[in-house]
Formats: structure tokens, sequence, C-alpha cells
């Protein structure tokens, strides 16, 4: 079995960030796992957002690199994040906000084979 993908995106994601990458090119999406805006994954534009050393990089939806602070990995480490989008108002300082539209995170937990590739 290979090893998956930590974080993936639906193609409504995709295209959605193909609109914002349109406007600003080099991004970055951190999920925080705080409350409020922090619950949602929030898109920066990466010069503007400082990763701290605890964060944690999960992968990357078509170049953009997505990551996680540790604590929340720590409690998702057994599910993939599934970035996707639905209608409303994006976090205040996240690039989605005023779009109509906001990314949302979801996630399903790995197999057991899944998590063995892992380790």
């Amino acid at each position: 079995m290979t090893r998956p993908d930590r974080v993936t995106a639906t193609e409504a994601a995709r295209a959605f960030l193909a609109e914002i990458r349109a406007e600003h090119p080099d991004i970055l999406f951190h999920q925080s796992g705080g409350c409020c805006d922090g619950s949602s994954p929030m898109c920066y534009p990466a010069g503007d957002f400082r990763i701290g050393g605890s964060d944690v990089k999960l992968g990357e939806i078509d170049g953009v690199p997505v990551y996680i602070s540790g604590p929340q990995f720590e409690a998702w480490k057994h599910t993939q994040l599934i970035l996707d989008v639905v209608p409303g108002r994006g976090g205040m300082f996240s690039l989605d906000n005023g779009r109509e539209r906001r990314f949302l995170a979801r996630a399903r937990l790995f197999t057991p084979e899944e998590q063995a590739c892992l380790a």
C-alpha cells in the first residue's frame, strides 16, 4: 500500500483555490484548531503568515502548502484533512473572505492499513 496523503481537496476547493491564486499566486493554508475563525482553514499570502516551530506541514494542494498547528495535528493525526468549499464568509484575515464562499475542513479516519503506512 502507498502512503496516503494527509491532506487532499475537493474539485470545488481546487477551483476556488485557483480563483484566489489568480489574484494572490503565492499563498498557504493554516489550520489552527482555535475557536471562531481559527477552526476553519485560513488562506494567507505566503509572506503574511509566520509558520511556527510546532506547526506541521500536512502536504500541498496544487502546489499550495497546508500546515496545521502541532497540538491540532496531535488530535487529528489519525485523519485525512479534506479541504472543501461551502457558501458563507471566510475568516476575517483569510483570502476567501468577501467572496461569499469559504474553505471548510472535513476529515476522514485513516484505515488501519493507512495508519501503518504513516507510522
